[in-house]
């Protein structure tokens, strides 16, 4: 059975220039000073010279879509609060942890789902569709890139628009979700303040006592978001997948990840010992600084749509 993103974005499947954005959007976006015209001129010789462009990008590409960072200096959930994400571990072993998860998932999906791809998705879409950009990988479960029509992408980390049955694996749309959430728990609500990068909203432990988990339809097991939890590892054949895919290419852009995330840093590694060149546009420093001499600091939804093919 096929799905379109709207209720199910497959994980693999085979500009807009924006100067200013919205303020209840640039809370999420750590301060940058304003493109350098030599950096932005080494960006588009790097760009016009790649003829098979990989891409990796993170978090930084969706916060101009109103979605927060982690580790952002300022802005990034770990520097306003004292929150840290559902680890894998936790969520297999505790019926109770699951239960909470899935009570503030319920809550700020409808915010969550909601965001749309802002004009650095567009751009990388737009490469696809003029045969620069060969394949993209994100770290990010938003799903923001196939709604913005990107075909050739895999995401890495899964993403939160689909619901897989650890015993089973039957995939299900996390929109059908939400449908049975709320016709087993009609009279449970509570209200929803920030959402987390991964659809998650801080609840008091007393507010999700009630609250009523359904089990897969198909043979009563566990349910979770078909993604990777912290703790968690990157399926190998997806890792095996995205390496094949970096062999087919000729140059790789990081847009808008620290890579401190071993699951993507290992494909600059990678890249580094294949001698491919690498550029960075990320506000705030990286973990593969050093690999690369074109480092550009800067919001992606205001240089990537300035790049000319």
């Amino acid at each position: 059975m096929l799905f379109s993103w709207r209720s199910l974005p497959p994980r693999v499947a085979v500009g807009r220039c924006a100067s200013t954005i919205q303020a209840s959007v640039q809370r999420f976006v750590p301060a940058s000073g304003s493109i350098d015209s030599n950096a932005l001129e080494q960006l588009q010789a790097f760009v016009s010279h790649a003829s098979r462009l990989f891409v990796i990008s993170g978090a930084g590409l969706s916060t101009e879509s109103g979605i927060p960072d982690y580790r952002s200096e300022g802005v990034g959930l770990y520097a306003r609060t004292d929150r840290r994400p559902m680890q894998h571990s936790e969520f297999v072993r505790s019926a109770k942890s699951r239960q909470r998860y899935w009570a503030r998932n319920y809550v700020g999906w409808p915010q969550f789902s909601s965001h749309q791809p802002n004009p650095a998705h567009f751009a990388l879409r737009d490469w696809e569709e003029k045969g620069k950009l060969h394949w993209l990988i994100t770290q990010n479960v938003d799903a923001l890139h196939s709604k913005a029509g990107q075909q050739r992408l895999t995401e890495l980390h899964g993403s939160t628009h689909r619901v897989v049955c650890l015993d089973c694996g039957q995939l299900t749309p996390r929109a059908e979700l939400q449908k049975r959430f709320a016709a087993l728990n009609p009279g449970w609500a509570a209200s929803a303040g920030a959402v987390a990068p991964d659809g998650d909203v801080f609840l008091e432990d007393e507010q999700v006592l009630n609250f009523t988990v359904p089990a897969c339809d198909a043979c009563g097991g566990v349910l979770k978001p078909e993604v990777t939890f912290f703790g968690d590892v990157v399926n190998r054949t997806t890792v095996n997948f995205v390496h094949n895919k970096l062999a087919e290419s000729d140059a790789v852009l990081v847009a808008g990840s620290s890579l401190q995330v071993f699951s993507g840093y290992r494909f600059l590694l990678a890249a580094s010992e294949r001698k491919l060149p690498i550029a960075i546009v990320n506000i705030g420093p990286t973990r593969a600084d050093h690999l690369t001499g074109i480092r550009v600091s800067v919001r992606c939804g205001e240089v990537l749509p300035a790049i000319q093919l």
